[in-house]
């Protein structure tokens, strides 16, 4: 199973998501036959563009006959289910257009059945939609990630007249998502990306560290002097993505917390998952003596230990930041000395030891056993463990 990360910096529309899936390897030959599922009355074109100096692929869809047809849900829902598709593919399609629908109905005041689509209930972005679930079915997608999205700015003109960014509709589309305008006045993310990433991403998280096989990249329709108007996909084994490896340092300066009231809290910090923590001298304002408490957190773990920052010290305030990290690989294992049992934590670079310390608590539980000094035994685990190997 493969995953996809949506880099939505210059936003996100039905089209991009196509390009940049069909830059990852997808035959467009192939992508027409499938689209032809859909019996409508049009015709796809896959070309390469260049957005800001950069190469992506640009997908158009040109209708024939007819133009701003209205359809309620009934009506989309009878085509996908009508098409020659995977169940996967049209329960993928349904989903991105019942959350569409849920929002245009909300927003206008309207029932679900009621509520009917303009812009995004034409022929085009019924192959956006489809097509972007057809495009991951054929790559093997099962989880999609996306970055907070750059929803632009300034104004749009809609069927409903002109509308400040994002429009009503995109607005409650993203209301649980990471959103911010940058750089741009113009309308980033349409409704049918909305739409998509909406009902598609398991998550939304700040670029973590990947492993990828490809990066896709599917080209707006707009050239912007400002940014490359390009969605760019990341793409590789599901079982690589861990968003947990991004990191975070949160920190804290008190000067009206006891010592005692601080070290107890290291302890805590560490049984909240912290993956280090330290207390540094600072002078604050006003000349005070204070104390800054530093934490390493992983992002699963960074809500819950903000939240242990302000119940047991006397904080009433945190900064937090993304950091980079590298970290040696790291093998326990446990060696023997006058009888007892000794952990040896061994860092690895490139496969090879270049740290071999042992546990202090273990040795100093040996120390007081044996009635050996404590760098006695630390010397004779680690000797034991280098001709152990």
């Amino acid at each position: 199973m493969k995953y996809v990360y949506l880099d939505a910096s210059s936003g996100v529309s039905g089209d991009m998501c196509l390009g940049a899936l069909l830059d990852l390897g997808v035959d467009p030959a192939l992508f027409k036959e499938r689209m032809s599922g859909l019996r409508l009355p049009v015709e796809i074109a896959a070309r390469r563009v260049r957005r800001g100096g950069f190469a992506a692929v640009k997908v158009d869809v040109e209708v024939h006959g007819h133009e701003h047809i209205e359809r309620n849900f009934g009506d989309v829902e009878r085509i996908i289910l009508k098409g020659r598709f995977t169940p996967a593919v049209k329960d993928r399609a349904l989903l991105i257009f019942r959350r569409l629908f849920e929002a245009e109905a909300k927003v206008h005041g309207r029932t679900f059945k009621a509520a009917h689509l303009h812009e995004a209930g034409a022929d085009d972005a019924l192959v956006d939609v489809v097509g972007t679930a057809v495009l991951l079915d054929e790559l093997g997608v099962g989880d999609v990630y996306c970055s907070p999205l750059n929803v632009g700015s300034g104004w749009v003109e809609t069927s409903h007249g002109r509308l400040a960014v994002p429009p009503p509709a995109v607005a409650e589309l993203l209301k649980k998502a990471p959103v911010y305008a940058a750089w741009v006045e113009s309308e980033l993310v349409t409704p049918t990306g909305a739409a998509i990433v909406a009902a598609l991403a398991k998550r939304f998280t700040r670029l973590p560290e990947l492993v990828y096989q490809k990066i896709g990249r599917g080209a707006g329709a707009k050239e912007f002097p400002e940014i490359p108007n390009i969605l760019r996909i990341y793409y590789g084994d599901a079982a690589t993505f861990d968003e947990t490896k991004s990191v975070f340092i949160v920190e804290a300066t008190v000067d009206d917390a006891s010592p005692q009231l601080l070290a107890h809290f290291l302890d805590r910090a560490f049984e909240e998952g912290a993956l280090d923590a330290t207390l540094s001298p600072v002078v604050m304002k006003k000349n005070r003596l204070g104390t800054k408490l530093s934490l390493l957190v992983g992002a699963d773990r960074m809500d819950a230990l903000i939240e242990a920052v302000f119940r047991e010290t006397t904080s009433i305030g945190v900064r937090f930041y993304p950091v980079g990290r590298r970290v040696l690989e790291r093998e326990f294992r446990t060696v023997r000395v006058g009888g007892e049992k000794i952990g040896i934590k061994i860092a690895a670079l490139g496969g090879r030891p270049v740290n071999v310390q042992p546990e202090y608590e273990d040795v100093l539980k040996a120390a007081r056993t044996t009635g050996k000094p404590l760098k006695e035994i630390a010397h004779k685990a680690v000797c034991e463990f280098h001709r152990k190997r």
